[in-house]
């Protein structure tokens, strides 16, 4: 077997199975991991246990622009080699169904560095990055890496294998 995670960087209604999407659940529940990575907040918007799963579903990207990011845990793995915060050119991602008391956060706009009228949450508190655990298993997510830029970027290539050793339960 040897699988110990899934990655989705995925958008829509993926074609898998019910009993295979269930399998994927039962998977992470189990104590596997799952990485989700930008668009994988706006895969299968009509399966609840997914968004649960995930943390929150893609409400809309307000702004495609450089932004400064907030790193609120600068001793997460995933996020140790940021620095206090990140300046980087993305599309820039908004949740509904996101809350603070279900998620780590990792990662947070700056809500200073973007026009905050053009985003949905009165509260200016729009989450980047974060981890969950779902049943036993590591849930880490991530909303940037909409540009090839942001790939082409070391530390958003760090950000992302930290994220997946860290769901894996790799030290």
């Amino acid at each position: 077997d040897g699988v110990q995670a899934v990655l989705f960087f995925t958008t829509g209604d993926l074609p898998l199975a019910v009993g295979t999407r269930e399998a994927l659940f039962r998977f992470v529940r189990a104590g596997n991991g799952f990485i989700g990575v930008h668009s994988a907040t706006d895969t299968w918007d009509d399966v609840a246990e997914y968004g649960a799963m995930l943390g929150g579903s893609f409400d809309g990207h307000p702004w495609d622009q450089r932004v400064r990011v907030i790193v609120e845990d600068a001793a997460h793995p995933a996020t140790r080699h940021l620095g206090a915060v990140l300046e980087i050119a993305d599309e820039i991602y908004q949740f509904r169904g996101w809350s603070r008391r279900d998620v780590h956060v990792l990662l947070r706009l700056d809500p200073r560095s973007v026009d905050v009228t053009k985003g949905k949450r009165p509260e200016q508190d729009y989450a980047l990055a974060w981890w969950r655990r779902h049943g036993g298993g590591r849930v880490f997510y991530t909303a940037l890496g909409h540009h090839r830029e942001v790939w082409a970027d070391e530390r958003f290539r760090q950000h992302v294998l930290e994220g997946i050793r860290w769901a894996m339960g790799m030290p």
